[in-house]
């Protein structure tokens, strides 16, 4: 082989090897280019949590919730039996029937005395009345 010869044929070994880089070198800067715009987008979520954390530490704490105030039931035991048969029955009931459930006479003075319980009940929260004459727990 002539010296002309070898000094082409390096010179072509050369620009094949020049074309490689050439090639590599765009892949790479495709790659830096995605690397960039990804690394943009994680430095964007992460400045987003960091002024979400930072508005919620801002915040006042809220108060634990207190618990909702019972009302007092009369002490006398006819309220407690009153509630026991409404709870029993687990319906809506009137005075003539709890006078049945609380098996007193059904007689005007003991149907006129369970209805203004009931209604002293109403009145304090305890029970509800649905309807005229008709009582009944909360959620039942």
């Amino acid at each position: 082989m002539s010296e002309n010869s070898q000094v082409t044929a390096i010179l072509e070994h050369i620009e094949a090897r020049e074309r490689e880089l050439a090639c590599q070198a765009v892949q790479f800067r495709a790659r830096i280019e995605e690397l960039t715009r990804q690394l943009r987008e994680a430095d964007a979520e992460n400045e987003n949590l960091r002024i979400t954390r930072k508005t919620l530490l801002a915040l006042p704490m809220p108060s634990p919730a207190a618990e909702p105030e019972r009302p007092d039931v009369p002490d006398h035991p006819a309220y407690q039996q009153i509630l026991t048969a409404l709870t029993d029955a687990g319906r809506p009931m009137r005075a003539r029937d709890l006078c049945q459930a609380l098996d007193l006479p059904i007689l005007p003075e003991n149907t006129e005395g369970i209805r203004s319980k009931l209604k002293r009940l109403v009145s304090r929260g305890i029970l509800i009345e649905p309807e005229p004459g008709l009582f009944a727990r909360p959620g039942a």
